[in-house]
């Protein structure tokens, strides 16, 4: 089966909680604390293979979970870090967040690209060390590791496409001209999903050629899943329109041309500048060279080749023609410039926490003050006078004072409530 669009949701492994411990030896009767940190949580990596052609493993696995961070130990000893979860994709797949915050186009193998970052590791007590505090009582809690859902879009990478109408012949030419074993019969949507053959036209000489279903008038705005379709077109460098020259299906040839040219054009206007060569497929059906001369005439700017994909005759020429084509165009389409972005967030300016005040209740917001609430258990003494310690450094309570709070007012941090004791 051939699947080319998934969603799926990644999460990195969360980091490893910091442990609280202290050097127990003997002769050594009050040694310090030797808490360890924890572990890095595991990233989510997603690397382009030039071997898969198929997003199908991700059509019956939908959720992705790095490995979290180890704990920390005694004596100084840090957690392991998770391992980081890889996950292969096809070359051409283009990866994109749900919430916008950043597009990837896979296009090189091997490229890498990390979707979801693991936790960092949170701090043992031995960290916390201080004139003040000699012996501290807490650790860190990990942080957790990013989750999102990600849409995974495949566009085929072939050098030439062939697109047409439906029974127009291009599963044939594809069989004629590669090894490839597309399913073939005398019936329209033969062909429901792309395949790819190499065409080799000498030793030094082959390129990848991209049987794609065929197309019907209102495919760009998805009649017959032709926007479907239409995506694997988007990279080739050259396309190969083929037309049943001898009108079998009942349609005039004429027509199918202006119709196709017309949808690619509709679809993305950069297709209707691609190189383009008429293959005029089944000239070995009778009435096929009148309405061949008739397509000549229609069409003097493209170059028309007579084709019978059945018995061979004139594909060699068609091939070398292609050939040429490709060695004049570049190696690389180039890549729409919004296919790739990342949203780059400006870092929070000034204190880094808002306050603001509702119906008496002052409420702080900030990604700072918020992690920091997350990695502290508020229940143990120690850790609850470094929460306060770490507020009044940043300057939270001279600017609650600026606000007007006073004694007995609800200061409110995400879930976390209390009331102001100046």
């Amino acid at each position: 089966m051939f699947y080319d669009y998934v969603k799926i949701n990644v999460k990195a492994g969360d980091g490893g909680n910091g442990v609280v411990s202290f050097r127990r030896e003997k002769y050594v009767p009050a040694g310090g604390p030797d808490g360890g940190d924890g572990g890095r949580g595991g990233n989510v990596v997603l690397s382009a293979d030039s071997n898969l052609r198929t997003l199908i493993d991700f059509h019956y696995q939908k959720h992705y979970r790095a490995e979290r961070g180890k704990h920390g130990r005694g004596k100084n000893q840090h957690g392991k870090n998770g391992a980081d979860l890889v996950l292969r994709v096809p070359l051409g797949t283009v990866v994109r967040d749900l919430e916008g915050t950043f597009c990837v186009d896979m296009a090189a193998p091997g490229q890498q690209v990390v979707v979801a970052r693991g936790g960092r590791g949170g701090r043992g007590n031995a960290r916390f060390v201080s004139p003040q505090a000699r012996a501290p009582r807490f650790a860190e809690r990990g942080d957790s590791g990013e989750e999102r859902w990600l849409e995974l879009e495949l566009k085929l990478l072939a050098d030439v496409g062939l697109v047409g109408f439906p029974n127009a012949g291009k599963s044939s030419l594809l069989r004629r001209i590669s090894g490839a074993q597309p399913k073939i019969a005398a019936y329209p949507f033969t062909t429901l999903e792309p395949c790819l053959g190499l065409v080799r036209i000498n030793e030094e000489k082959s390129f990848v050629v991209a049987d794609l279903p065929g197309l019907i008038a209102g495919a760009h705005a998805g009649a017959g899943l032709g926007h479907r379709f239409l995506r694997h077109v988007e990279r080739t460098r050259v396309l190969i329109h083929v037309v049943d020259a001898a009108g079998a299906e009942g349609r005039d040839p004429r027509d199918d041309v202006r119709v196709i040219n017309r949808e690619l054009g509709f679809y993305n206007p950069e297709l209707a500048k691609r190189p383009m060569i008429i293959a005029a497929n089944k000239m070995d059906l009778p009435g096929a060279r009148e309405k061949f001369f008739l397509l000549e005439k229609e069409f003097p700017e493209f170059t028309i080749y007579p084709i019978s994909a059945l018995t061979g005759t004139g594909v060699d020429e068609l091939l070398r023609a292609v050939s040429n084509i490709l060695e004049k165009t570049e190696e690389t389409i180039a890549v729409p410039p919004e296919s790739n972005y990342r949203v780059v967030k400006k870092r929070e300016a000034g204190p880094g926490f808002k306050i603001d005040r509702e119906n008496g209740i002052f409420t702080v917001s900030g990604k700072r003050v918020e992690r920091l609430l997350e990695r502290l258990d508020l229940e143990n003494p120690d850790a609850l006078r470094y929460f306060q310690h770490v507020l009044r450094r940043m300057g939270l309570e001279e600017a609650l004072r600026l606000k007007g709070i006073r004694r007995g007012d609800v200061v409110k941090i995400k879930e976390l409530e209390f009331k102001w004791e100046d």
